[in-house]
């Protein structure tokens, strides 16, 4: 018989090419793999199909009790065949109706870390020379979708670069934000003829305030002394009222936490501008003990019914951080000499369209049927935006650099696979949401399933920020399948995936309830935007850790390109399955 075969020393790989040899089936763990083996082997040699009898083998029986001539009557024949026939529906077809799971089969695919950090690099690279951000609608922005349609070109897809036509500001040139104490006890001015021993503050950009979405712009110098309106939490609407021409300055923290709540009150009351501080959100963890402003959108069409049908040009607003803010407090609302005078210079345009950039590479199926992936390649003007959603882009080009080399080795595949990165993200979905109404149609009839890759990473520091992955989709026939892929992983991949807590969920609920899928990233519109009545599916991977987000400190000195290989290759192998099967 030979030596005994040893299972457990061999990959999964090699396990399902000896099942192959047997004519067994090759799906399952790799536990399952090796159970199955070592029960279709003698003495821990596999069983041959092709293997002769020796030839001192013992080859004639008795005749087993079936063909005994004394019981092999028609009707005894005709009982036995119903027995078999049932005997073969339970195991053969394994209806799920008596508990036997369907065996499908998986293979993982690859993930190269060393590659996806390369490409997280190479666009991080592509940022605004000062700001660092890929904002939409700039220069960098075009840049980024110029490179991702070359890389989807060296991979050998088909490339398609879509441009669209939307609302968009854009910061023109860098602010000021300044305040200045008179000297002579208030009596000098502000710089000039007259400026006897005044103090001016400088705010640094970035760092201690940014530039919201929407934001109007402003040239309030010290000579024009605009006054700064103390707002509170911004929840009475009297002050709002009473703030009229002046700059209203808002604690958050209250019930008004939307950017849209407040530039529409503003616009509806006539403020000259609003400040935003920041004093709850993310405070002593990434800066010391302040916390760091956040750069959040408007809902411009909402802001634009609240002024009256037009976006408010001449309104700036800006978000502060805790510090910078409790130190213009201290010199406006609570001087003990000469109140502190306001600079405020907020140099956008914010009442034109701009282009924004939709890259797609594609690998043509036999099929119109369409598997999408797809992440945002914009970021925050202010950012690196290293995990959002760099690493979300660097996720997408991995997946397609993967399934090219799949392709070319095992051909064309059944469904064809499209691979986007969209712009406009950041300030309303507008790459994605353009894209669906542009295609609506031939997506109704043909998308069988979008991904989404949204800061789909989870920062190294695992004891202060945890380590968990969401898996998320709205359809259960596709989280049956992620579940599935999910359990192989953590099988064949158990040394990364051990380290992270990855949670597969369903959500079923409708649009906005608690167990409804969100409409907070590009996947929104591909679920609801297909028109009336129509519910897409979608499968989404949300990260952890991610404390940065939407500040200055998003940057490549945290990133963990290990973590991205979580939803890579479970949501790359679930497209891999449905490549080249009918389900």
């Amino acid at each position: 018989m030979g030596e005994p075969m040893e299972f457990e020393g061999k990959t999964v790989a090699e396990l399902k090419d000896l099942l192959r040899e047997q004519e067994l089936p090759v799906s399952g763990t790799k536990a399952q793999l090796i159970e199955r083996l070592e029960a279709n082997s003698v003495d821990g040699n596999l069983l041959s199909l092709e293997e002769e009898p020796k030839e001192d083998a013992i080859l004639v029986q008795e005749l087993p009790w079936w063909r005994s001539t004394d019981i092999l009557t028609p009707q005894a024949l005709m009982a036995i065949g119903v027995v078999v026939l049932m005997v073969t529906a339970v195991f053969v077809f394994r209806p799920t109706w008596l508990g036997f799971e369907p065996d499908y089969e998986y293979e993982l695919i690859n993930y190269d870390a060393a590659q996806t950090l390369t490409f997280a690099q190479e666009l991080v690279a592509l940022g605004h020379g000062d700001w660092e951000g890929r904002m939409s609608g700039t220069t960098e922005e075009a840049n980024t979708s110029a490179y991702i349609d070359a890389k989807f070109t060296e991979m050998g897809l088909t490339t398609t670069q879509h441009s669209y036509q939307v609302p968009m500001h854009h910061v023109n040139s860098e602010p000021s934000l300044r305040i200045c104490v008179p000297g002579l006890n208030g009596l000098s001015v502000c710089e000039g003829v007259g400026d006897f021993g005044s103090q001016i503050t400088q705010f640094q950009h970035r760092s201690d305030y940014v530039i919201q979405g929407f934001s109007g712009q402003s040239a309030y110098t010290f000579n024009d002394d605009v006054q700064v309106t103390d707002l509170g939490n911004g929840s009475d609407e009297a002050l709002w009222q009473t703030a009229s021409g002046t700059i209203g300055y808002v604690r958050s923290g209250g019930t008004l936490n939307s950017n849209t709540e407040m530039f529409s009150l503003a616009a509806e009351n006539n403020l000259a501008g609003l400040i935003r501080v920041n004093k709850h959100h993310n405070c002593g963890k990434i800066e010391g003990n302040d916390c760091v402003p956040i750069f959040k959108g408007s809902g411009i069409d909402d802001v634009t019914v609240a002024n009256g049908g037009s976006i408010p040009t001449d309104l700036p607003f800006i978000a502060m951080s805790k510090d910078a803010g409790e130190l213009l407090e201290s010199l406006i609302f609570n001087a003990t000499g000469p109140t502190g005078v306001l600079e405020m210079i907020i140099d956008v345009t914010n009442d034109e369209e701009r282009t924004i950039y939709v890259p797609c590479g594609e690998i043509r199926g036999k099929s119109s049927e369409v598997v999408i992936v797809g992440g945002h390649h914009d970021t925050v003007y202010h950012a690196q935006g290293a995990v959002d959603d760099t690493s979300g882009t660097a996720s997408v080009l991995e997946i397609a650099r993967q399934m090219s080399e799949i392709v070319n080795e095992t051909g064309q595949p059944e469904r064809t696979l499209r691979f986007c990165t969209w712009g406009g993200e950041e300030e309303g979905l507008y790459g994605s949401r353009a894209y669906v109404q542009a295609f609506q149609n031939s997506l109704r009839d043909n998308l069988r399933v979008y991904m989404n890759l949204d800061m789909n990473h989870v920062d190294s520091d695992f004891s202060e920020r945890g380590n968990s992955i969401r898996l998320f989709g709205n359809h259960e026939e596709d989280m049956e399948h992620i579940a599935r892929i999910t359990e192989l992983y953590k099988d064949e991949r158990d040394d990364v995936a051990d380290r992270y807590d990855i949670q597969v969920m369903l959500l079923t609920g409708e649009k906005g309830e608690s167990d409804g899928m969100p409409y907070n990233s590009d996947h929104g519109p591909f679920v609801y935007d297909l028109g009336e009545g129509e519910r897409g599916r979608a499968v989404v991977c949300y990260g952890s850790g991610s404390w940065e987000y939407h500040t200055y400190l998003d940057t490549m000195d945290r990133f963990n390109e290990e973590s991205l290989g979580v939803s890579v290759t479970i949501y790359g192998t679930y497209m891999r399955f449905l490549a080249y099967s009918d389900y």
